[in-house]
């Protein structure tokens, strides 16, 4: 996409610049490829390096294809050894089946939930320039935590 500037319509400086595709259609093409990603192994043969796919019945992954060489870890449970926290404690949402919801994020450990006074930031305003000031309230809740 190019662009000029000038006097009375010349072009004595054109500016070009790329643009790229938009941010969602992006993330959709990244989850397709994470999903069909292939388990590699790498093999070398003369001094060249090969991606062979660990199980025989699945093709050679292409220079397009997302492969990856490990497994990952199980995030569940605490794995210091790899910095992974686990899942006990953490909040979660009740009412949800997306990835913050308690029956995928607590592992089906179950959850416990309790009533709690929060304090959260509100009735925020801009203030110019470039400012945002917020009172604080208070407010009971209920709070979800993996077992």
């Amino acid at each position: 996409m190019c662009k000029c500037h000038g006097v009375s319509g010349s072009c004595t400086v054109r500016v070009c610049w790329r643009k790229m595709k938009p941010f969602r259609e992006i993330g959709e093409q990244l989850v397709r490829k994470f999903d069909g990603a292939t388990h590699v192994k790498v093999i070398e043969r003369k001094h060249q390096f090969r991606l062979r796919p660990t199980r025989k019945d699945i093709k050679r992954p292409s220079k397009k294809d997302l492969v990856y060489l490990e497994e990952s870890p199980d995030f569940c449970f605490k794995n210091s050894s790899v910095g992974v926290l686990g899942t006990k404690g953490r909040e979660c949402n009740a009412t949800s089946y997306g990835m913050d919801g308690c029956r995928l994020l607590c592992c089906g450990r179950g959850y416990q939930t309790v009533e709690k006074e929060v304090e959260e930031k509100c009735n925020c305003k801009f203030v110019w320039c470039c400012k945002v000031q917020c009172q604080k309230c208070s407010s009971r809740r209920e709070v979800h935590t993996c077992n």
